[in-house]
């Protein structure tokens, strides 16, 4: 059951990020899930670093999400940009 809620609280920390971050993306449920997934994953190390949390500690939800949007940031600067008219 664990499980299940990882992707479903993943998802909609995916959602959440996505819908903060302005411009367009064409993800769909997986890859979204896969962003809330390891953006909360983000969001712990830095609480971690920066004291907000102790070992062992989930990320809050707020932190999942400025996890999230950061990877979201990285990704759209890394991925290369394509045109849809181009072949």
């Amino acid at each position: 059951m664990t499980i299940i809620w990882t992707i479903i609280i993943g998802f909609v920390i995916g959602l959440i990020a996505r819908a903060l971050m302005p411009g367009r993306d064409p993800a769909g449920f997986i890859i979204t899930t896969v962003l809330g997934i390891a953006g909360a994953l983000v969001g712990s190390l830095l609480g971690r670093v920066f004291g907000f949390y102790g070992e062992g500690q989930p990320a809050s939800l707020i932190m999942s999400v400025v996890g999230a949007i950061l990877l979201l940031v990285a990704y759209r600067y890394l991925a290369p940009v394509t045109s849809a008219g181009r072949s």
